[in-house]
């Protein structure tokens, strides 16, 4: 069946008002959903086909950690505090008191050369302070977005940032330092990763106690653009069992686990596998994520953006239209896949939302046929 593309600007077209992040709305084309939003995407998650491709800016709602907390953030801080101006330099110490400077230019937070935390991973008890949930004001954000923009027919996304072998390197003061206790000191190294683990338990739990959580990103990066920071045998013996204890939780609630991971971690795939995880979001220049989709398309999902497209770079709607069209062919088959969408153009958000959905509709149908 073909479907029409609803045209922006057309008054006679149907709309729909979406909730974003906070305060933020976008009108986007409203269509005769088969089913929710919600249910769609929990078809993509079990790699079975759905109606459409979903894609994070029409069919989630998402909140980062800053976004949960009332009052002043920046001890929680892990990306941009928008308060300041996007051309400021700035420090700032996190959660963990680890100190971060936001570059402008790399368009995120980098640890503050020559600040270490801990010199000595064996002694990261005695150096290394976890935040007490408890200082955080949590209650009101979640209270004030149930009543004013919760939407139970999408996807409810928490971002929940720094994952385990990433706060290692944050408190040892950079790769080196992180790269050498995993080599040197494994049996502190997983004493400390199994703390973490315990600390972001503790963390989902409180999430999940205000918000009715549906997915869940969690990220750790492990690799460089040309391979892992590590080997099989400390993804076996050092980092797996407490990452193993994050996904189940997480899981056992009922929420989906999606695994952001820059760098070639190819190897590790089959771990991601074994680890239960749902979707991955993966960095397209250092994976080849097609392939990857056509090999364990069947036991793991995939969260990509847009085949093709570069961020800050404009395009015809024809281009788009064709990319749009590459992204569903390339990562369509029997679900297991959505788009992240970040355009808040009005119109151009409009046009992108229409051709994913009218297109990947049409994908489907053809699939299901």
């Amino acid at each position: 069946m073909k479907y029409d593309r609803p045209v922006y600007g057309n008054p006679n077209a149907q709309k729909s008002k979406i909730k974003l992040r906070g305060t933020l709305e976008l009108e986007l084309p409203a269509f005769n959903f088969p089913v929710s939003p919600k249910e769609n995407f929990k078809l993509a998650a079990q790699r079975k086909t759905p109606y459409w491709m979903p894609s994070s800016l029409a069919d989630n709602q998402t909140l980062m950690a800053q976004d949960l907390v009332t009052g002043d953030v920046r001890g929680m801080q892990s990306s941009a505090d928008i308060s300041r101006p996007a051309k400021e330099n700035y420090t700032f110490f996190d959660w963990f008191h680890t100190n971060w400077t936001w570059v402008t230019t790399a368009g995120g937070p980098m640890l503050t050369p020559g600040f270490v935390l801990c010199d000595d991973i064996t002694q990261w008890e005695r150096d290394i302070i976890f935040p007490d949930l408890r200082e955080w004001d949590f209650s009101t954000s979640a209270t004030e977005f149930m009543r004013k923009w919760y939407d139970p027919s999408r996807v409810m996304h928490i971002n929940i940032g720094q994952g385990a072998t990433e706060r290692l390197v944050s408190v040892l003061g950079g790769y080196t330092g992180a790269m050498l206790a995993l080599a040197s000191e494994p049996e502190a190294v997983r004493g400390f990763l199994d703390r973490f683990a315990d600390f972001t338990i503790s963390y989902v739990d409180l999430i999940s106690s205000l918000y009715p959580v549906d997915l869940i990103t969690y990220h750790d990066d492990w690799g460089t653009e040309k391979d892992t920071f590590f080997g099989e045998m400390m993804m076996e013996e050092i980092v797996f069992e407490p990452t193993k204890r994050i996904v189940n939780h997480i899981k056992s609630k009922g929420v989906l686990f999606e695994f952001h991971c820059c760098g070639n971690i190819t190897r590790f795939i089959p771990y991601m596998i074994d680890l239960g995880m749902d979707f991955l979001q993966l960095q397209r220049r250092a994976v080849d994520i097609p392939a990857l989709k056509h090999k364990y398309g069947d036991k793991i999902g995939f969260n990509v953006f847009v085949e093709g497209a570069v961020a800050g770079q404009a395009y015809s709607l024809e281009e788009m239209t064709n990319k749009l069209r590459d992204t569903v062919n390339l990562y369509g088959k029997n679900g297991g896949a959505y788009v992240n969408i970040f355009e808040m153009h009005p119109e151009k958000a409009w046009s992108i939302v229409s051709e994913l959905y009218c297109y990947s509709r049409e994908y489907y149908d053809a699939e299901r046929s």
